[in-house]
């Protein structure tokens, strides 16, 4: 068998099947949490199933994949078990545990800020603030915990828990660790070139993952691991928007591109020694 996508909604992937069962073609969904990956039993059918998947998702909701469902009389008769759950196993579910441990962390910090003041937790985890400090290995990291409103905590503990979810669970913790911490480390020497040590977050590595997920999805068009065009174009703009200042705030605009830069190459790396790659079970 192999592998031809994974859908992010399990019904719209139950329409796919019934409508390519209806063209002769038998597909299988697998239930990964709440995505669905669909596996094709004749590889010599794979061209035409991807050609029928690029049609399919310009328009999943046409009236040809229903009517296909109720031809073959999948219109939920056991498919789908929804049972009521708490939104913990669903998070437990999406990630790994070195990207929950990694949320659970910043939001720790990000309290001990409100209570301790942020000069105060500067001083223990801030860049390297001169020489005296660069023996303090920990600093060269430990910046990216740093987030200084609710809004900055918010917005990149969830793109972490989405893009390092997705590299944890599909190329494993080691692979995101190496990441993590080589894109902290070149956005924070790049960003404190600019504007001195007083920063924070976790958006350069956040833009690396999004450098890294985008190219590897690219190069690899059947694996887990992708982005959606438009999203990468919106961070793009982003960067954009930052340099000109048009949100009249603080963006650390350098440590998004090192960021985004490490994720690009180190994704280059990977496919280019197809490390990670394959589609067969």
């Amino acid at each position: 068998m192999i592998r031809v996508t994974t859908l992010s909604n399990p019904r719209l992937a139950q329409a796919f099947i019934d409508y390519m069962k209806t063209q002769g073609v038998i597909l299988e969904m697998q239930s990964q949490g709440r995505t669905a990956e669909l596996w094709l039993h004749d590889e010599a059918e794979l061209a035409r199933v991807e050609a029928a998947l690029d049609i399919f998702l310009l328009d999943p909701l046409h009236p040809r994949y229903q009517a296909a469902s109720w031809h073959s009389g999948d219109t939920g008769k056991g498919q789908f078990h929804y049972t009521p759950s708490s939104w913990l196993p669903a998070l437990r579910n999406q990630a790994g545990p070195f990207t929950l441990g990694m949320t659970a962390v910043c939001v720790v910090v990000f309290i001990l800020m409100n209570l301790v003041g942020d000069d105060q937790v500067i001083s223990w985890l801030g860049f390297p603030a001169g020489p005296q400090q660069y023996v303090q290995v920990w600093r060269w990291v430990t910046h990216i915990l740093l987030h200084f409103s609710l809004l900055h905590l918010l917005f990149n503990v969830m793109w972490w828990w989405y893009l390092a979810g997705l590299v944890e669970k599909y190329r494993g913790v080691v692979p995101l660790l190496v990441l993590t911490l080589v894109s902290a480390v070149v956005s924070g020497v790049v960003q404190s070139h600019f504007s001195g040590p007083l920063f924070g977050g976790l958006s350069g590595v956040v833009y690396a993952l999004m450098g890294y997920v985008w190219w590897y999805g690219e190069k690899n068009p059947d694996s887990p691991l992708m982005m959606p065009r438009g999203v990468i174009v919106f961070a793009l703009l982003w960067l954009f928007a930052g340099y000109f200042d048009i949100f009249g705030i603080a963006i650390a605009n350098a440590a998004h591109v090192a960021g985004l830069v490490i994720g690009l190459l180190m994704a280059f790396w990977d496919t280019r020694h197809g490390i990670g790659t394959g589609r067969h079970r």
